[in-house]
């Protein structure tokens, strides 16, 4: 068992700026160990994390990959990316929500989702194919609310992504997923 990472440097008042890890973090973390094995054996060298916040699911990747983990501008990751990680707001909400959250780059930027909580989640799943490497994987938290079944229908028939869901899990009201995109038959 991986142990969570240390966060306890942060201050409360930090979390008014970033996303505080909660339910879906951890889902997310628990789901990178479940697949750990495939993670080691594809052997990533770059692994892109959208959305960070905390830093929370960068480290602890860091510790099942063990190797650095870089970012970079989008362009220059064309077909590069082994390991996507997502976990984008996908609460649904009003649209006003959503730009007074971006417009002003407050803490609702980290849930606001749109009226079917996909409005920012749409936007990067178009680039997704293009970062990917041939061997590569991505992994999306996503709520029951988004519609999973349209997500993975979509990813297959838009972009030739297969998908599985990792884990789910109910926390509180939300039920949540971990899907896992991989391009056609490199799924296990």
């Amino acid at each position: 068992m991986i142990p969570t990472p240390d966060l306890s440097h942060l201050k409360k008042q930090d979390y008014d700026q970033i996303y505080e890890p909660a339910e879906d973090t951890f889902l997310l973390l628990d789901a990178l160990e479940e697949d750990g094995e495939n993670l080691k054996a594809s052997n990533p060298s770059i692994c892109l994390e959208v959305g960070s916040g905390s830093g929370c699911v960068t480290s602890f990747i860091s510790k099942i990959i063990g190797t650095a983990v870089h970012t970079a501008i989008v362009q220059r990751l064309s077909g590069k990316v082994d390991v996507i990680l997502f976990n984008p707001p996908y609460v649904p909400t009003s649209e006003e929500e959503v730009i007074e959250a971006q417009k002003y780059g407050n803490i609702g930027g980290a849930w606001a989702g749109g009226a079917d909580g996909m409005q920012v989640t749409d936007v990067f799943l178009g680039r997704v194919e293009r970062l990917l490497s041939p061997s590569g994987r991505f992994y999306l938290v996503a709520l029951k609310e988004n519609n999973i079944p349209k997500i993975c229908k979509d990813m297959a028939d838009k972009y030739g992504l297969e998908s599985k869901i990792v884990l789910q899990r109910r926390a509180g009201r939300e039920h949540l997923f971990i899907i896992c995109f991989t391009r056609m038959g490199l799924q296990d």
